[in-house]
């Protein structure tokens, strides 16, 4: 039966999903679970399995596919700092004062722990869950019952740890795969967005070029692409010492290159979309834009089944053929190159990612070989750090510190959360308030205001779940096989889809209930955890506002950092070294340039975003905000096109003519980024730099495919240096709306 395209489309976003990295990450989780669980039932009996089990849960939050270096550095925290507050908490069971008083500075130092950012979070959560879940045992009944149940809970986490050491050297070939396979995805998407640019345009006055729900869209999957880039080169650069580690590491850097084409493929669109004839050039160059998409998706569907990519169309043939009517008349501004060879210079640069498609796809059927040396680059220079630091911990104390204001409303969260639970008539589950006020809470408004939805709507679908399969009477095998399968569900998707962690979650702990209680009321079992979930909740919600850390405090920071990073990627990426230097080193420090200058501008879009949740009387000035983000992703643009030039077609370059420029207007994009933003003044291009459009008349370019390309670098350099000012004025109009305004709440 052939499926229609709708659902031909659901079908390969379900098999995406299927095969993801994440999924088969909380799989290996689930069995990990399910098998020490067993094995601790079969040895020790069920009490102690019990215990076992807690353990592990307890450990599994930082389990997350990672390199294979570092990862026990990783796991081990968790457990070693689990098991004397589980102990503890153990003695204090029956003593709630005292146990409250192990509670709120216990919770203070654990949220402490976020500090580290996307490694310190499932350690604190961890930390959390060892309190939490040890509130659920049953009361010991001397301190040695509590010693022992404490053991077992230590070996179920340390087991676990070995279990996930072991499984993700297991899955590392896998997980390098899927890797890749995001990315790409990933980026076919962003091509398809890119290519909505090639439309028509609406009647606007935006400074931008761009309609403002399409830069924004762009800027946001920009962002989420550069997390993912990360992501991907911790793990595929590792030790790419056999041949099929070196080739998924080439296609990764090849992968960074496409981001940048991508990037400039978008320039002079404007301009083109203006002419009588724009219109159909730009539909051609939208379709091959999209198809390459497709072509980039389909080759990251092969990777993930296993299957030999089939060989794409090279289009650089049809690409170097687009003409339009000739026109020596410049374009609609009455100067600059004229609408033909913009035309011509759009499609060289959308064959720049028509040679990368190729190029990858030819890695990936070993129809070429890897480029090792650019793979060497990579896994020197661009794989994170493992090791801890004590500089997170040791730079959090200062009042304004976001770590250190959400450990202490975490704090206060959770002591009023124990004080409701310990005050309520059904206190029997009393640690399930504790649990959502942890998985709910967080850093930001706008990330607990999703979290709380999702954890509202998953209880309440998760409780409809469980009573439907309780009411079914399985068999404990069937139970179990439901308990694994929760795991693996709210393992999976606790980052991706925390909706549906929320009802794995919710369906996992009723299950569990159900099997060690078999005399208690299911009816009361949901009617306790949807009650419980609602006060939790209602709580992580409310502490938002105590001590809040509003993104507009944060941003004069991202701001510089922004500005500085984009001046150091400007003055290594127009480096005149690199057309003399002997070794790749001027590269080098480019690629780390590009990083931070992506890295950087990602930190302020997504600060920008979750401000869109803040009130309005604290939220940051979004006009401004916008511009700035825009100004810099053309910057990145017109930088990326230059070095296109220097490094694809270096020998239609002139260094006599570019050498000179070049170094003039990296000293000036800097002097513009690194001035005191309150002297905002357009202060115009020194002595020497290239001929403006704006200043001079009509530009004399060559046609692109065939003449010496010089005069187009020109171009961009000129056009880089008055974007750079806009820069500067951008980051004036935010530090001035930012201090001008009123902060009725710090």
């Amino acid at each position: 039966m052939t499926l229609s395209p709708v659902a031909a489309a659901r079908a390969r976003a379900a098999m995406r999903v299927a095969l993801s990295y994440y999924v088969t990450n909380g799989v290996a989780v689930a069995l990990g679970l399910a098998f020490i669980s067993a094995m601790a039932h079969l040895l020790l009996g069920p009490i102690a399995a019990a215990a076992v089990s807690v353990g592990v849960i307890v450990a599994t939050p930082p389990d997350l596919a990672a390199p294979r270096r570092g990862k026990l550095r990783q796991m081990l925290p968790a457990p070693l700092i689990g098991v004397p507050l589980f102990f503890a908490v153990q003695m204090l069971h029956t003593h709630p004062l005292e146990l409250g008083l192990l509670l709120v500075p216990a919770t203070f130092f654990a949220f402490l722990g976020m500090a580290w950012g996307k490694r310190g979070i499932p350690i604190a959560i961890a930390v959390m869950f060892s309190m939490i879940f040890a509130m659920a045992t049953p009361p010991p009944a001397s301190a040695k019952e509590a010693l022992s149940t404490t053991m077992y809970f230590g070996l179920g986490g340390l087991l676990y740890v070995v279990w996930a050491a072991l499984s993700n050297i297991v899955l590392n070939g896998r997980y390098r795969v899927q890797f890749i396979a995001d990315v790409l995805l990933s980026l076919a998407a962003l091509m398809r967005t890119h290519a909505r640019q090639f439309d028509a345009p609406d009647d606007t006055d935006d400074v931008r070029e761009t309609e403002a729900p399409l830069v924004g869209r762009l800027l946001r999957e920009q962002s989420a692409l550069t997390d993912q880039l990360q992501a991907a080169r911790d793990i595929v650069l590792e030790s790419p010492r056999t041949e099929r580690r070196q080739r998924l590491a080439a296609m990764l850097m090849i992968a960074l290159e496409m981001r940048d084409h991508l990037v400039a493929s978008e320039l002079d669109l404007e301009a083109l979309r203006a002419h009588p004839s724009g219109a159909r050039i730009l539909g051609e160059m939208r379709a091959i834009l999209e198809e390459l998409a497709g072509e980039t998706a389909a080759l990251a569907d092969a990777l993930l089944l296993g299957r030999q990519p089939q060989a794409p169309l090279d289009r650089r043939p049809y690409l170097t053929s687009i003409q339009m009517p000739q026109d020596s008349r410049p374009n609609s501004a009455g100067m600059g190159p004229t609408p033909a060879l913009l035309a011509r210079g759009i499609a060289n640069r959308i064959g720049h990612l028509n040679d990368d498609v190729l190029r990858m796809t030819q890695v990936a059927r070993k129809d070429i070989e890897p480029d090792l040396a650019a793979v060497r680059t990579g896994w020197k220079m661009f794989v994170s750090p493992t090791r801890w630091s004590l500089a997170p911990f040791l730079s959090i104390w200062r009042w304004d510190a976001p770590p250190l204001r959400h450990a202490i409303r975490a704090t206060l969260a959770i002591a009023a959360g124990y004080t409701i639970a310990s005050l309520q008539s059904w206190g029997s589950h009393d640690y399930w308030i504790l649990l959502t006020i942890t998985v709910v809470l967080r850093g930001s408004l706008s990330q607990t205001l999703e979290r709380r939805n999702h954890r509202v709507a998953g209880t309440l679908l998760g409780c409809i779940l469980a009573t439907a399969l309780l009411a079914s009477h399985p068999s404990a095998f069937e139970l179990l096989l439901c308990l694994t399968a929760a795991q693996a569900f709210a393992h999976a998707f606790a980052i991706r889809r925390y909706l549906f962690t929320s009802v794995a979650a919710t369906v996992l702990g009723l299950v569990q209930a159900h099997m060690l209680n078999t005399g208690m009321s299911p009816s009361l079992a949901l009617f306790e955890r949807v009650a419980d979930t609602l006060i939790g909740a209602s709580l992580a919600w409310m502490f938002c506002y105590v001590l809040p850390s509003w993104e507009r405090h944060q941003l004069p920071a991202l701001v510089a950092r922004t500005l500085r990073a984009q001046a150091r990627h400007a003055k290594l990426a127009l480096s005149p070294e690199q057309l003399h230097a002997a070794d790749d080193s001027p590269e080098l420090a480019w690629r780390l340039a590009r990083r931070e200058a992506y890295d950087s501008l990602s930190a302020l879009v997504q600060a920008t975003q979750r401000s869109l949740s803040e009130p309005r009387a604290v939220q940051p000035p979004l006009g401004p905000l916008e511009h700035l983000q825009a100004h810099s992703y053309q910057l990145l643009a017109q930088l990326s096109a230059v070095k296109s030039m220097l490094v694809l077609r270096r020998d239609r370059l002139t260094p006599d003519q570019i050498e000179g420029p070049m170094t003039r207007v990296a000293h000036y994009i800097d002097e513009q980024l690194s001035a005191d933003p309150a002297d905002a003044s357009r202060s115009p291009p020194p002595e020497g730099m290239p001929a403006s459009p704006s200043s001079g008349g009509p530009v004399t370019l060559p046609d692109p495919f065939e003449h010496d390309i010089s005069p187009w670098l020109l171009r961009r350099l000129d056009i880089a240096s008055r974007i750079a000012v806009q820069l500067k004025v951008d980051s004036a109009r935010i530090l001035q709306a930012l201090n001008d305004e009123p902060d009725p709440q710090r």
